[in-house]
């Protein structure tokens, strides 16, 4: 399995556009010295959309327990790093069953949205659910989070469901995808 990968400039916005490039991003496995950017990475990334974890829309007691949680269950846990501004965006794969993944904890820094950051690690976590042998990938958002719904429909992502949760709407979402299982492993 590939532990980092980096992507090069590439202008922000839409390719070709013309516009400023990007900074390298530099995506790697989650490790535990991780976990205070990982976190606050999180809460900025609710806030931004008015939401805060414990809110009901959303849980934050898997964060303690990523190593466990995420990477020793069949899942992923991937950062990215920007240089000179350290964890910049981040995303997980949890194991649902044999077949189905929840992709969860996309998170993009404002400061650093809008430059294909996203779009990178969702990628990346797709691929990787493949080589892991899943064929189905879920998440949800909410209604709140136009960014995250923007790159979940551009990547061929299919809304399931709504349900409302208080004031909040959380949009279910999932995608099919061709599993390609590794040789290192097996079911």
């Amino acid at each position: 399995m590939r532990e980092e990968v980096e992507t090069t400039g590439v202008p922000a916005g839409s390719e070709g556009s013309g516009q400023r490039m990007t900074a390298r991003l530099r995506v790697r496995r989650y490790r535990w010295s991780d976990l205070d950017a990982v976190w606050s990475l999180h809460q900025l990334g609710l806030a931004q959309v008015g939401l805060a974890p414990g809110d009901g829309v959303y849980y934050d007691d898997d964060f303690p327990r990523i190593t466990e949680i995420y990477l020793a269950d069949r899942g992923e846990f991937l950062v990215g790093e920007v240089r000179g501004a350290g964890i910049v965006a981040m995303g997980g794969l949890r194991r649902i069953d044999d077949d189905v993944a929840d992709m969860c904890r996309l998170r993009v820094h404002p400061d650093h949205q809008r430059q294909g950051y996203g779009t990178r690690i969702t990628r990346e976590l797709e691929s990787r659910a493949r080589r892991l042998g899943y064929s189905v990938l879920r998440g949800d958002t909410t209604v709140r989070q136009t960014a995250a719904l923007e790159l979940y429909r551009k990547s061929g992502w299919q809304e399931v469901r709504r349900e409302a949760r208080g004031d909040t709407v959380v949009i279910y979402i999932e995608k099919q995808l061709d599993a390609v299982v590794s040789r290192l492993f097996s079911r």
